[in-house]
């Protein structure tokens, strides 16, 4: 190419030119780009204008998590709107914690989906002999499927009658049948040092409650002053058992002393030890103690019930012994339990660890035809994943939260307590959780010393949870303008001792505000 003198000037004044308007240029295309996107994806706007509807939550919310007692504490919270599942509010919602004892929140939905709000477990008293004139000849099984409200009442009840059929003597041995579910008595991540408490019992499908909290497979043990200073306290077993054994290593002490009684079991035994002083006019001491073996336990005492309805064991029969019913047993006499819709009551507002490991055996038999952990977190994990959440994230240990190792984000638990809202057995579910503030036992559960007044008192109904450093909360609350919201709150490695202020002033907030 050649330029002349003239040419070349000119080519450079239009090279000036082009550098003085490429730039704006650019900037007008990039607008017209932006412009075109924002017109493709208007629901971005949108979500902008309803976070911006929800700041002053937000920083309320944040203020309460900007406490120093958080300082080095894991948290995970997340709020959303029960209707729709929009979200909220969320701090670390997709981060991974424990839930403890919220970890109830999945395997009693799961259960209620899979066994039904109606569903009941049996207890069978059958036998392979036969009956000729009062003698009952043959083998009795106590065949257990699970039921955790069995009592010394009801074994009463099965001796009541087998006495009323004619039987006065048997010949033959007395066998406790366990079989519905495998033999695996404790979770795999129990920690040793829970086991001998009833929030660590063993799980077994013959088992015995000693009262109407149903803590299956444990006694009450109580302790009452002696008669005289020096002497042992006087110690008693609920329901009355030979299967344990009480070591009294107690003294009474005079009027106004302190009282320091310890109750517990020693590990792979049913040795109880009972040490300490009590002073003569002190209080009992009372504890809730866990068996080792339930099984035997529960055909201990029904041989006990026998023996008081006057049914004797003759010849050379009577052993107690574990073992499987024949096929062909007849059953003499069967109970049925109360259904799930009530069984929850204790299960959710008392929290008990047993009855969420004995739902999830149970939904591992009636699915895959094996009463193991492994079958029925299989069946939980199905449930979770057909509502929506993401199990890839999730990891499942055990039915009732004890693990340290059960993981899963708050957003994932709001989102569970969202979706259940549809099912038809989600009333009997809501019922069974604490409700804040509710001096009843039965009504407040683990909520009713907590949130003592308005507008938190009777509208906060949620699921707690504690292990050592671990705290939660998550269920519903109706804001002040009447939207319900579903919350959950999870801390983990928390040391501070107000870990249930925080949640309550989160749920609180959530009352109170107007969204």
């Amino acid at each position: 190419m050649i330029v002349t003198r003239y040419g070349k000037k000119w080519f450079l004044l239009f090279l000036l030119a082009m550098l003085i308007f490429l730039p704006f240029a650019s900037q007008e295309q990039s607008f017209v780009s932006a412009s075109k996107e924002m017109a493709e994806r208007p629901d971005k706007t949108e979500q902008l204008q309803v976070a911006g509807e929800d700041e002053g939550l937000a920083d309320k919310l944040d203020e309460i998590l900007s406490h120093s007692s958080l300082d080095g504490t894991s948290v995970s919270v997340s709020v959303r709107n029960s209707e729709n599942g929009e979200l909220l509010y969320e701090r670390n919602g997709d981060q991974r914690l424990h839930p403890a004892s919220n970890m109830k929140l999945l395997s009693g939905a799961a259960a209620m989906e899979t066994l039904g709000e109606d569903y009941q477990f049996t207890t069978e008293v059958l036998t392979d002999g036969n009956v000729r004139g009062r003698v009952l000849h043959g083998d009795l099984y106590l065949k257990g499927k699970g039921d955790p409200t069995l009592m010394k009442e009801d074994l009463d009840q099965f001796a009541a009658e087998l006495k009323d059929m004619g039987i006065k003597n048997i010949k033959g041995d007395l066998i406790g049948d366990d079989t519905w579910y495998d033999d695996v008595r404790l979770s795999l991540d129990l920690n040793w040092s829970d086991e001998p408490y009833y929030t660590g019992a063993q799980v077994s499908a013959l088992t015995l409650s000693p009262n109407e909290d149903y803590d299956a497979g444990t006694v009450i043990v109580e302790a009452h002053p002696g008669d005289n200073t020096g002497d042992e306290a006087e110690i008693t077993v609920t329901p009355a058992t030979d299967y344990v054994t009480i070591v009294n290593k107690t003294e009474t002490v005079p009027a106004g002393e302190n009282k320091d009684i310890s109750i517990e079991r020693e590990h792979g035994s049913n040795d109880i030890v009972v040490e300490g002083t009590i002073p003569e006019d002190g209080t009992r001491s009372r504890s809730w103690v866990s068996v080792w073996e339930p099984t035997g336990y529960a055909v201990d005492v029904f041989k006990k019930s026998l023996e008081e309805h006057g049914l004797k064991f003759i010849g050379n029969s009577g052993d107690v012994k574990t073992g499987e019913t024949p096929e062909n047993a007849n059953v003499l006499a069967s109970r049925k339990s109360m259904p799930l819709e009530e069984l929850y009551i204790p299960f959710m507002k008392l929290s008990n660890n047993g009855h969420g490991e004995i739902l999830t055996k149970e939904m591992g038999r009636v699915v895959h035809d094996e009463g193991s952990w492994d079958a029925g977190i299989d069946v939980i994990e199905d449930f979770i994943t057909e509502l929506g959440l993401d199990s890839d994230t999730i990891l499942l240990r055990d039915g009732s939260g004890m693990s340290h190792k059960n993981m899963i984000p708050a957003n994932e638990l709001s989102k569970l307590l969202t979706a259940v809202k549809d099912k038809s057995w989600f009333t009997a579910f809501e019922n069974s959780l604490p409700v804040a503030g509710a001096s009843e036992r039965f009504v407040g559960g683990t909520l009713r010393y907590r949130m003592t007044e308005e507008p938190a008192q009777g509208n906060v109904v949620a699921k707690t949870g504690s292990l050592t450093g671990v705290s939660a909360l998550s269920g519903y609350v109706t804001s002040q303008d009447g939207e319900e919201l579903v919350f959950s709150i999870m801390l983990n490695n928390y040391l501070g001792s107000s870990d249930t202020e925080i949640e309550d002033s989160i749920a609180t907030t959530l009352a109170e505000h107007a969204l």
